[in-house]
Protein backbone atom coordinates (compact mmCIF):
# COMPACT_ATOMS: atom_id res chain seq x y z
CA UNK A 1 0.00 0.00 0.00
CA UNK A 2 1.35 3.40 -1.02
CA UNK A 3 -0.18 6.33 0.81
CA UNK A 4 -0.01 9.80 -0.71
CA UNK A 5 -0.05 12.25 2.18
CA UNK A 6 -2.07 15.29 1.12
CA UNK A 7 -1.75 17.15 4.44
CA UNK A 8 -1.75 16.41 8.17
CA UNK A 9 -5.47 15.62 8.03
CA UNK A 10 -5.75 13.43 4.92
CA UNK A 11 -3.97 10.74 2.96
CA UNK A 12 -5.16 8.83 -0.08
CA UNK A 13 -4.41 5.41 -1.48
CA UNK A 14 -5.69 2.73 -3.81
CA UNK A 15 -7.84 -0.21 -2.75
CA UNK A 16 -6.95 -1.47 0.72
CA UNK A 17 -7.21 -5.01 2.04
CA UNK A 18 -8.37 -6.10 5.47
CA UNK A 19 -4.84 -7.36 6.13
CA UNK A 20 -3.55 -3.77 5.77
CA UNK A 21 -5.68 -2.33 8.57
CA UNK A 22 -2.91 -2.76 11.20
CA UNK A 23 -0.53 -0.82 8.94
CA UNK A 24 -3.11 1.97 8.62
CA UNK A 25 -3.50 2.14 12.40
CA UNK A 26 0.29 2.13 12.87
CA UNK A 27 0.55 5.06 10.44
CA UNK A 28 -1.65 7.08 12.80
CA UNK A 29 -4.93 7.17 10.90
CA UNK A 30 -8.10 7.35 12.99
CA UNK A 31 -10.58 6.61 10.25
CA UNK A 32 -11.04 5.57 6.63
CA UNK A 33 -13.36 6.72 3.89
CA UNK A 34 -14.05 4.44 0.94
CA UNK A 35 -14.93 6.26 -2.29
CA UNK A 36 -15.27 3.04 -4.27
CA UNK A 37 -18.64 1.42 -5.00
CA UNK A 38 -18.94 -2.22 -3.97
CA UNK A 39 -18.66 -4.70 -6.85
CA UNK A 40 -16.76 -2.27 -9.09
CA UNK A 41 -14.28 -5.11 -9.53
CA UNK A 42 -15.17 -8.74 -8.78
CA UNK A 43 -12.00 -9.23 -6.71
CA UNK A 44 -12.23 -6.19 -4.45
CA UNK A 45 -13.15 -6.68 -0.79
CA UNK A 46 -16.58 -5.36 0.14
CA UNK A 47 -16.86 -2.19 2.15
CA UNK A 48 -18.60 -4.19 4.90
CA UNK A 49 -15.55 -6.47 5.22
CA UNK A 50 -13.18 -3.49 5.34
CA UNK A 51 -15.43 -1.66 7.83
CA UNK A 52 -15.62 -4.71 10.13
CA UNK A 53 -11.82 -5.06 10.18
CA UNK A 54 -11.43 -1.32 10.71
CA UNK A 55 -13.91 -1.28 13.58
CA UNK A 56 -12.17 -4.22 15.25
CA UNK A 57 -8.94 -2.19 15.11
CA UNK A 58 -10.56 0.96 16.52
CA UNK A 59 -10.91 2.86 13.24
CA UNK A 60 -14.06 4.59 12.09
CA UNK A 61 -15.12 3.73 8.54
CA UNK A 62 -17.39 5.57 6.13
CA UNK A 63 -18.59 4.71 2.63
CA UNK A 64 -19.02 7.54 0.12
CA UNK A 65 -19.07 5.71 -3.22
CA UNK A 66 -18.28 7.72 -6.34
CA UNK A 67 -18.88 6.30 -9.81
CA UNK A 68 -19.18 9.49 -11.85
CA UNK A 69 -19.02 13.24 -11.30
CA UNK A 70 -19.05 14.32 -7.66
CA UNK A 71 -22.50 15.23 -6.43
CA UNK A 72 -23.61 17.52 -3.63
CA UNK A 73 -24.83 14.57 -1.57
CA UNK A 74 -21.44 12.87 -1.77
CA UNK A 75 -19.66 16.07 -0.73
CA UNK A 76 -21.99 16.49 2.25
CA UNK A 77 -21.54 12.86 3.30
CA UNK A 78 -17.75 13.12 2.93
CA UNK A 79 -17.66 16.33 4.99
CA UNK A 80 -19.75 14.64 7.69
CA UNK A 81 -17.32 11.71 7.75
CA UNK A 82 -14.34 14.05 8.15
CA UNK A 83 -16.11 15.86 10.98
CA UNK A 84 -16.90 12.57 12.73
CA UNK A 85 -13.32 11.31 12.65
CA UNK A 86 -11.10 12.87 15.31
CA UNK A 87 -7.72 12.72 13.65
CA UNK A 88 -6.08 11.83 10.34
CA UNK A 89 -8.24 10.20 7.68
CA UNK A 90 -7.22 7.78 4.94
CA UNK A 91 -9.37 7.89 1.83
CA UNK A 92 -9.26 5.10 -0.72
CA UNK A 93 -10.77 3.89 -3.98
CA UNK A 94 -9.33 1.89 -6.89
CA UNK A 95 -6.40 4.26 -7.44
CA UNK A 96 -6.91 6.92 -4.76
CA UNK A 97 -8.03 9.55 -7.27
CA UNK A 98 -11.71 9.74 -6.33
CA UNK A 99 -10.83 9.87 -2.62
CA UNK A 100 -8.45 12.74 -3.32
CA UNK A 101 -11.05 14.53 -5.43
CA UNK A 102 -13.56 14.35 -2.59
CA UNK A 103 -11.06 15.88 -0.19
CA UNK A 104 -10.00 18.60 -2.64
CA UNK A 105 -13.62 19.52 -3.37
CA UNK A 106 -14.40 19.97 0.33
CA UNK A 107 -11.39 22.15 1.17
Amino acid sequence: MKIKIVDERFGQTGQIQTSEIPEIVAAGYKGIVCARPDDEDPNQPSFDDIAAAASAAGLQAFHVPVSGPLGEGQLIKFTQALEAIDGPVLGYCRSGGRAGSLYAATR
